[in-house]
């Protein structure tokens, strides 16, 4: 097994297996991991012998997303170019993810977040065990659903998109199963076994023999009595709305109308997190829905330039200092109150920065000999 710390990679005949190997942080993404993990791609993308490739991570944890303390560093000493090339190093990972030709198996064993999902939900397959814990928590933080999740979580059934991206509620591997961010359900105990069964996939046609092999491990598990995939009637009723204020109101009578601690979880949730990221979030999820995924990196980089640079909103850097660094979770939102995000604000996230000297918009990789699952996406 070669090592590169961060990312270790084992080599079993025609198959790659990528672990994430920073366990104490869950995993998450630093800079060099997702540069070496563009780099792996890029060139087994061109290599014969590499039929299939399998990513995981070390120990309790999948990836807990990307790692934003370097990021929130260089805004506070004036950087914000720097978390800028942070993000477009990513989002172009996430591009050549779901753009890529050969199988990729995402075991998502464990915590999957933020950055974790755009190197997992990308790739033609994704397994879910009964230890995953899947989120996309940015609105807490001050950002948004991104790394192409504008794409996938606009294409969840109904607007159970919505609710997980303005939410950030959290999903077990049932519900990502039944909701379509895996594919596959595998308890963990067999994990072990998949593995050594797909790493002796023949070179004929993997992709139908990998999913042989993955139909023969895995389950199809109930939904927990009181999973939010069981109210899909009430989502769609409300985060169908047009706005963040109307789907908060439509909520609100619902609750007075059948009192109920699952609307009363997701109305703490929407309160809590950032006005700004609510506002933009809805917009990208919505927006999301007649773009192909290009479309919505290309998109979403602009926003988080917009996020780093700072001038519309500070919310990132005060929404990591509460949740992750001094994590007393009492985040001061600058605006505090929804009313005070106005449409015009919310239409600057996406726009280009043309008055910023030497930026540009993003850049991603050409596409070659696509698959039909692939040219699905564009």
């Amino acid at each position: 097994m070669a090592s590169h710390s961060q990312v270790l990679m084992e080599d079993k005949y025609t198959v790659r297996i990528l672990t994430l190997n920073r366990p104490n942080q869950m995993n998450a993404l630093s800079w060099n991991m997702i540069t070496r993990l563009l780099q792996l791609f890029l060139a087994y993308k061109d290599d014969p012998r590499v039929k299939l490739v399998i990513l995981k991570g070390q120990g309790k944890a999948f990836c807990a997303g990307g790692d934003v303390r370097p990021v929130i560093c260089d805004i506070v000493q004036g950087k914000w170019r720097l978390g800028a090339d942070f993000f477009s190093d990513q989002y172009t990972l996430n591009y050549v993810m779901a753009t890529y030709s050969k199988i990729q198996i995402s075991i998502m064993n464990g915590i999957v977040m933020g950055g974790g999902a755009g190197v997992s939900i990308h790739g033609r397959f994704r397994i879910a065990t009964e230890k995953t814990v899947f989120a996309m928590p940015e609105t807490e933080l001050g950002l948004f659903p991104d790394v192409g999740a504008s794409y996938f979580l606009s294409r969840l059934p109904g607007f159970f998109g919505e609710y997980v991206g303005l939410t950030g509620a959290r999903l077990d591997g049932a519900e990502m199963l039944a909701c379509g961010l895996a594919t596959h359900f595998v308890p963990s105990t067999r994990l072990t076994a998949l593995e050594a069964d797909l790493c002796r996939v023949g070179s004929n046609d993997p992709d139908t023999f990998s999913s042989k092999i993955l139909n023969a491990y895995t389950q199809h598990p109930h939904l927990k009595q009181h999973s939010a995939y069981h109210r899909l009637d009430v989502i769609d009723k409300c985060f169908s709305r047009r706005t963040v204020e109307e789907i908060i109101s439509a909520l609100e009578r619902e609750a007075i109308q059948k009192p109920d601690e699952w609307i009363s979880a997701t109305l703490r949730a929407l309160k809590k997190a950032s006005p700004a990221s609510l506002k933009i979030s809805l917009r990208s999820i919505r927006e999301g829905r007649f773009q192909e995924v290009g479309q919505c990196l290309i998109r979403e980089y602009r926003m988080v330039c917009h996020v780093l640079k700072g001038e519309l909103s500070k919310d990132l850097v005060e929404g990591v200092r509460a949740v992750v660094i001094d994590k007393d979770r009492k985040p001061k939102w600058e605006p505090q109150r929804l009313e005070q995000v106005t449409d015009n604000m919310v239409d600057q996230y996406f726009k280009r920065m043309d008055e910023e000297e030497g930026w540009e918009d993003l850049k991603l990789p050409p596409r070659i000999n696509l698959s039909s699952s692939i040219i699905a996406k564009l």
